[in-house]
C-alpha cells in the first residue's frame, strides 16, 4: 500500500511539473505583434476609462470656460468621441462596419448619462482588443483604406491610432477633471 501511494504521489508530481512547465514561457519569448499593440492599447485603456468613472455624473455636461475653450466638447462628449473613434479604427482593421452607432465620430446622440456612456466606452475597448487581436507579422502591413479620408494605411498604423488618440483626449479630459477639483486616478 506505502508503495502504490508513492506512486501515486510521484505522478502527481511529475504532472504539475509537465503542466508548470507547460504553461510558463520564457521570458525572452517574443510577443506577436497583436500581443505588442494590444497591450499599449490597454494601458490606455485602464487610464482613460478610470478617468471617466472618476468624473461625478452632474459634471458629464462640463467644458472649460476660462481661457480658450471656446465650442470644445463637453466631457462626456469627449468620452463618445473617443468611443466611436475606438469603433472606426476596430471596423477599419477588421475591414467591416461598426457594429455600433458612431455618429460620424461623436457616438449617439441618445447617450447622455454617465452609466450608458461609460458602458459604450468599454464596449468600445473590448471591440478595438477584438480587432487588434486579428493583426498578424501577414496582415500588419497589408495596404488597407485610412477610415478618415483618402489615402493608405495599415493594420498597425490603425491600431498605433487606437492609443494615440485616446491619449490626446485623455489629457484633455485630465484637464476636465482637475478643473473640477478631481486628481485623475492615474496621478492618485
Amino acid at each position: 500500500m506505502k508503495h502504490l501511494l508513492k506512486i501515486g504521489v510521484c505522478c502527481f508530481l511529475l504532472w504539475n511539473v509537465a503542466a508548470f512547465a507547460q504553461a510558463a514561457k520564457p521570458k525572452d519569448a517574443p510577443r506577436t505583434v497583436a500581443q505588442v499593440l494590444d497591450s499599449s492599447a490597454a494601458n490606455m485603456e485602464r487610464e482613460f476609462v478610470s478617468a471617466a468613472e472618476a468624473m461625478p455624473e452632474d459634471k458629464y455636461g462640463f467644458a472649460p470656460t476660462s481661457g480658450e475653450f471656446k465650442g470644445v466638447r463637453t466631457f462626456g462628449q469627449q468620452v463618445k468621441h473617443v468611443a466611436a473613434v475606438n469603433y472606426i479604427l476596430g471596423a477599419s482593421i477588421l475591414q467591416e462596419k461598426p457594429p455600433a452607432d458612431v455618429s460620424g465620430e461623436s457616438g449617439p446622440e441618445s447617450l447622455t448619462s454617465k452609466a450608458d456612456i461609460v458602458k459604450y466606452l468599454k464596449a468600445s475597448f473590448e471591440y478595438a482588443h477584438k480587432a487588434i487581436g486579428s493583426i498578424n507579422e501577414k496582415n500588419f502591413l497589408e495596404p488597407i483604406k485610412w477610415p478618415f479620408g483618402d489615402r493608405p494605411s495599415s493594420r498597425l498604423e490603425l491600431a498605433g491610432v487606437v492609443t494615440s488618440h485616446g491619449f490626446d483626449h485623455y489629457g484633455q479630459i485630465v484637464v476636465y477633471l482637475r478643473s473640477n477639483n478631481i486628481v485623475p486616478p492615474a496621478s492618485r
